[in-house]
């Protein structure tokens, strides 16, 4: 039996006297209520309405039990209007800021078709950590080395479309790899140019691999440096003849021409992490596709 529903009944009968009236006005035949409270009667084995009488009227031990039934279906109301509070509740969930804005309002229509509200966050890797760890969101993707990751983001070198040189014409369908060692001063290209790296890709697996690299291609240290900020990076490709590291998908976004890394093959590895393993679970098995688009993944 059905506690709560019977004690709906029961009380909406009380209330206004009469089966057929507290019957409609829960929504439900006559026949209905008298089977809910029969049955709520059967199970306190004490009749709740004196059947002698034209009315429902109560007995004395239905006038005892009503308050306590009142209480129980205002209980059982306001339980469910918290369960439907919670699921508006949103889960806060931490993006890296080379996210473009395009793609994640993409994943947050996702996530609302899918009956989950997000709220994103965007950070570097090192403020999505702290968020985790201080419980600051919900869920987190965590950039991790690419062996241990679920979405893979290959890197290249990026700069303003230059047709006229190097191959690396932004509308060129298969960009030829480009190779640290050209980077190098020489006697007609006497420039120091750098290859940036951004706060997002600031990782050992990135960065290191891409500095060992370079001092193999002989290039000064500071060709290979970090940036305090993409735009830091992006405004010295567009005033300077420099790189910055970034995925295909980024560069596009940012109207750069991408081509791959020869001697250097990095990438960015992602995962979600959460406290709640269901949190995670749901991220990768309904938002995954969405998410990894986001995130610069090619093949999504």
């Amino acid at each position: 039996m059905d506690l709560v529903s019977a004690c709906r009944i029961f009380t909406s009968v009380a209330e206004r006297g009469s089966f057929t009236l507290g019957a409609a006005a829960e929504g439900i035949p006559q026949s209905v209520a008298s089977r809910r409270v029969a049955a709520l009667e059967k199970h306190f084995r004490q009749p709740l309405f004196d059947r002698t009488a034209r009315r429902a009227v109560l007995t004395v031990f239905g006038q005892d039990m009503l308050g306590p039934a009142k209480r129980l279906v205002q209980y059982a109301e306001a339980l469910e209007h918290h369960a439907a509070e919670a699921k508006l509740r949103p889960l806060t969930l931490a993006v890296p800021e080379t996210c473009g804005v395009r793609h994640l309002a993409l994943l947050d229509a996702a996530a609302r078709e899918a009956g989950v509200a997000l709220d994103i966050r965007c950070a570097g890797p090192e403020q999505r950590t702290a968020w985790m760890r201080d419980k600051a969101v919900r869920a987190a993707v965590r950039a991790v080395p690419p062996t241990e990751a679920i979405w893979v983001v290959p890197l290249g070198l990026a700069r303003p479309p230059t047709p006229d040189r190097h191959g690396d014409s932004q509308g060129s369908s298969t960009p030829r790899p480009v190779r640290l060692e050209s980077l190098r001063p020489s006697r007609t290209d006497p420039a120091l140019r750098r290859a940036w790296i951004q706060p997002e890709d600031d990782v050992p697996y990135v960065r290191d691999v891409l500095q060992r690299a370079g001092h193999r291609a002989a290039l000064l240290p500071a060709q290979i440096s970090v940036a305090a900020s993409l735009v830091t990076a992006v405004g010295a490709a567009i005033r300077t003849d420099d790189f910055v590291l970034a995925s295909a998908d980024q560069a596009r976004d940012l109207g750069l021409a991408w081509r791959p890394i020869a001697d250097a093959p990095v990438a960015r590895g992602y995962t979600v992490v959460s406290d709640i393993g269901e949190d995670a679970l749901l991220i990768r098995t309904l938002l995954g596709a969405v998410l990894a688009r986001a995130l610069g993944v090619a093949d999504a």
